[in-house]
């Protein structure tokens, strides 16, 4: 497995170190281990993990400016996990209402002796921090629309929301609400990945 992530990484231009790999890997066998009994994922194939979920988060990594980042509705620490993984001088909080995948996520960050996590259980609208965020990160909402209302309070003056999509949606633009615009679309290029994906990141209007 580790030469298989050692292989996609090479057909992009992260940089990864040794134990960086070694914990990516660790991460996803714990996933695979916890799944059995905690249901904390559908992709149930440690390659296809490899793939899905570690490979789709990494590649966002490249695009995070700041020091703090929030991943709301984070599930089992995705992207949230390989992103703190990648970036140990960033910090992430990761958000998410069930406690299940809160105690998986501090596990893994026990286990992995991950230093820059802190995982949360509340539902977004309840959760408030004692300082904004720089980026406010997330794969989970099923559109742009709930994601920037639900998580309007959370980036700082200056921060921006950085929506995990597969194809980018024109619809989901204009269902917008008036005081937020799309800034940019990187389109991402994760290696044997089926499908688009698209980082869409989201600002509040002056």
């Amino acid at each position: 497995m580790k030469q298989r992530l050692a292989q996609l990484i090479a057909q992009t231009d992260l940089v990864v170190s040794e134990q960086q790999i070694d914990q990516l890997i660790g991460y996803v066998a714990l996933l695979h281990k916890w799944n059995k009994a905690y249901n904390l994922t559908s992709v149930r194939d440690p390659h296809e993990m490899i793939v899905k979920h570690i490979m789709d988060s990494i590649v966002v990594s490249e695009h995070l400016e700041g020091d703090r980042f929030i991943d709301v509705g984070t599930g089992p620490g995705l992207p949230g996990i390989p992103l703190a993984i990648m970036n140990p001088d960033k910090f992430f909080t990761l958000l998410d209402s069930l406690g299940k995948r809160i105690r998986f996520i501090r596990q893994v960050i026990f286990e992995l002796k991950i230093t820059n996590v802190t995982p949360v259980q509340s539902r977004v609208e309840e959760f408030q921090p004692e300082m904004g965020f720089d980026g406010v990160l997330s794969r989970a909402f099923a559109s742009m629309n709930d994601m920037v209302s639900w998580c309007h309070h959370l980036p700082t003056d200056t921060g921006c929301f950085m929506a995990l999509k597969g194809q980018f949606d024109q619809q989901e633009v204009a269902e917008l609400p008036e005081w937020c615009s799309v800034t940019e679309v990187k389109s991402l290029h994760v290696p044997e990945l089926e499908g688009e994906r698209h980082l869409v990141i989201l600002t509040a209007k002056e």
